[in-house]
C-alpha cells in the first residue's frame, strides 16, 4: 500500500502522523511511504532520518494527498486539506466528528474512508488509540493550569503546591478516566488538594485505593459540582463519551459561584466541551475571560509537547496501521472488531451511529461494507 504522512497545517500542531521508526516498520512490510518536507521536524524528527527509515519525500502536502491510498496523521482535516482527500483514500487520524458539522459533511462529500482513532475501541471499552494522548492532555492540563493560576495571567495568583505555612490550591477535576487520573496524580504529585468526580463507583473505589492522600474522590452530580465549584482554585474537564459530544456540566450560571480568577481548563475541548462557556483556543492564544473565569482551551495540547506526543501515539498506532496496509481496510476491519469501530465515515455514508445522532443524519450499518471473515 502507498501511504502518505502530511505536514499538519492546523494552527500551532506540531506533531506528525509517524516517527521513522513508524515508517521502517511500514517499509519492512513491502509498503511505500511518502513523506512532506519537514513533516517531522517540529516534532524533532529531520528529514534524513526519515530517509533513512526508507521513506520518499514530497515537497508539498498536494503531492502528499495526490498519490497515498492511505494518510495518517494527527488532527482532522481542515478546510485547506478538504479538497486534497480523494474518493476512497483511506484517512487514519483523530477526527471528533461529533463536535464537527462542517467536518463531518466535508469528509462524507469526499468518498473517503475515514477511521478515527479515538473511536478504536477494545473489549473492554479502553481507547488504546485515545490513551497516550489523553495521557499527556492530562498531565498538561495541570502544567497549563498551574501557569494561568498566576496574576500576570489573570488567575488568583495562587501557587499549586502552597508553601510551608502556607494552604496549596484546590484542584477540582470532573472525570476519573486517562485524563482526570493523569490530571489528579499531577496536581496531587505538585501538593495540591485534589477532588476527582465520577459516576462510575467502581472506578471512584480504585481511583481511591491507588491516589495519594491529599486526593479524595466524590460521586459526580449536579449537586457536588455546584458545592465544589465554590472553593476550586483549578477546575479540569475530563468527561469522555466515545465519538460522541460531551455533556455541559458546568454551565454559564455557575461562573458567578466561583471566586475570581479561577481557571477551567477544558480537555474535552475536542468534543464540544464539558463547560457551557468553552470556545476552542490555540496555544498561541490559550485563554478567554468570561465573568473574571479563566478558560483554557486548547483544541490540541499535547501539540505543545510534539516529541513526546508524536512518539507516544505511533508506538499504538503503527499496530493498526501495519493491519489496515498489510491486509486492505476491509479485510482488516472485518477481522479485528477494535479496529472496525473506528470506522466512522465510508464512501458518504456515517456508519457510527453517535455521529449520526450528534446531527440526525443516517446511520448506515458499517458491516455492509466489510468483507466476511474467514473462519478457520
Amino acid at each position: 500500500m502507498i501511504i502518505g504522512v502530511p505536514k499538519e497545517i492546523k494552527n500551532n500542531e506540531n506533531r506528525v502522523g509517524l516517527t521513522p521508526s513508524g515508517v521502517l516498520e511500514l517499509v519492512k512490510n513491502s509498503h511505500e511511504v511518502y513523506v512532506q518536507q519537514n513533516a517531522g521536524k517540529a516534532s524533532g524528527f529531520n528529514d534524513h532520518q526519515y530517509i533513512e527509515a526508507g521513506a520518499i519525500m514530497l515537497s508539498s502536502i498536494a503531492d502528499v494527498y495526490k498519490v497515498a491510498q492511505m494518510i495518517i496523521k494527527v488532527k482532522e482535516p481542515i478546510e485547506k486539506e478538504y479538497s486534497l482527500i480523494q474518493k476512497n483514500q483511506i484517512v487514519f487520524t483523530y477526527f471528533h466528528f461529533a463536535s464537527n458539522k462542517t467536518l463531518t459533511k466535508a469528509m462524507m462529500a469526499s468518498g473517503a474512508i475515514c477511521i478515527a482513532y479515538e473511536t478504536v475501541e477494545e473489549s473492554d471499552h479502553s481507547l488504546p488509540l485515545l490513551i497516550p494522548m489523553s495521557e499527556v492532555a492530562g498531565r498538561m492540563s495541570i502544567q497549563q493550569g498551574a501557569k494561568f493560576l498566576e496574576k500576570p495571567l489573570q488567575g488568583k495568583g495562587i501557587l499549586l503546591g502552597g508553601v510551608p505555612g502556607v494552604p496549596p490550591a484546590k484542584v477540582l477535576v470532573i472525570g476519573g478516566g486517562i485524563v482526570g487520573t493523569q490530571a489528579a496524580k499531577m496536581a496531587a504529585g505538585m501538593g495540591a488538594l485534589v477532588t476527582i468526580l465520577d459516576i462510575d463507583m467502581k472506578r471512584l473505589r480504585y481511583l481511591d485505593d491507588v491516589m495519594p492522600a491529599n486526593v479524595i474522590t466524590e460521586f459526580s452530580s449536579s449537586y457536588t459540582i455546584e458545592n465544589n465549584i465554590k472553593n476550586a482554585d483549578l477546575i479540569i474537564g475530563s468527561i469522555l463519551i466515545p465519538g460522541a459530544k460531551a455533556p455541559k456540566l458546568v454551565t454559564k450560571a455557575m461562573l458567578k459561584k466561583m471566586s475570581p480568577g479561577t481557571v477551567l481548563v477544558d480537555v474535552a475541548v475536542d468534543q464540544g466541551g464539558c463547560f457551557e462557556t468553552t470556545t476552542p483556543t490555540t496555544h498561541q492564544n490559550p485563554t478567554y475571560i468570561i465573568d473574571n473565569i479563566v478558560h483554557y482551551a486548547v483544541a490540541n495540547i499535547p501539540g505543545a509537547v510534539p516529541y513526546t506526543s508524536t512518539l507516544a501515539l505511533t508506538n499504538v498506532t503503527i499496530k493498526y496501521a501495519l493491519q489496515i496496509a498489510n491486509k486492505g481496510w476491509q479485510k482488516a476491519c472485518a477481522e479485528n472488531e477494535t479496529l472496525k469501530k473506528g470506522l466512522n465515515i465510508i464512501d458518504g455514508q456515517i456508519v457510527y451511529k453517535a455521529i449520526a445522532k450528534a446531527f440526525d443524519f443516517k446511520h448506515t450499518k458499517v458491516d455492509q461494507f466489510l468483507e466476511t471473515p474467514v473462519i478457520a
